[in-house]
């Protein structure tokens, strides 16, 4: 699971990457339009800052800005920076392997089998998405209007062993007209 250090990293990394080629943005001014305590996005910027993925300018125009261009910058590398390896266990992480104490056989063991997978689609996706991709996207779904909500929202699926009873069908009622009254 996404820590929140991790999660008010990505969303200060986005605000420093739809602003980026304006000038450097003030911890106060990211912390007030993403809502992110300002004392933990000091904490999380000077790490990320640590990792190469931002600069920082200090004095009058001071602040922050991303240490290389949006397009060469990836969701997972921000992730990696600020909660380390993106494997959902040890035994298939790339950069922090730890053998699982209780397997017999790698080779054969299925929930190893299973989580790499995981991995490597979580991989694919964070790894293959930059932060200029992701503003496209974001700036690409604001431009879209908001389909209407619907009157009936589609019922989940029921558990095992409980009956499901679906939402209550809308009744139409006919209302008689006198002939020649549309």
């Amino acid at each position: 699971m996404l820590s929140r250090k991790a999660k008010y990293g990505l969303k200060a990394m986005l605000r420093l990457a739809t602003d980026q080629p304006v000038a450097p943005m003030l911890v106060s001014d990211i912390a007030a339009e993403e809502s992110i305590p300002k004392k933990f996005l000091e904490q999380i910027l000077l790490e990320l800052k640590h990792r190469g993925l931002v600069q920082s300018k200090k004095g009058k125009g001071g602040g922050y800005m991303l240490a290389r261009d949006a397009s060469q910058i990836s969701m997972g590398e921000i992730i990696r920076a600020l909660d380390g390896p993106v494997a959902p266990i040890p035994c298939v992480s790339r950069t922090a392997y730890i053998k699982c104490s209780e397997c017999q056989d790698e080779r054969t063991c299925g929930i190893r089998l299973v989580m790499k997978d995981v991995r490597d689609a979580m991989c694919e996706i964070l790894d293959g998405r930059s932060l200029a991709h992701v503003v496209g996207e974001v700036a690409l779904a604001a431009s879209i209007p908001a389909a209407p909500a619907p009157l009936h929202a589609a019922a989940p699926a029921p558990e095992r062993g409980v009956p499901h009873l679906s939402p209550p069908t809308p009744i139409r009622l006919r209302v008689a007209r006198p002939k020649g009254v549309r």
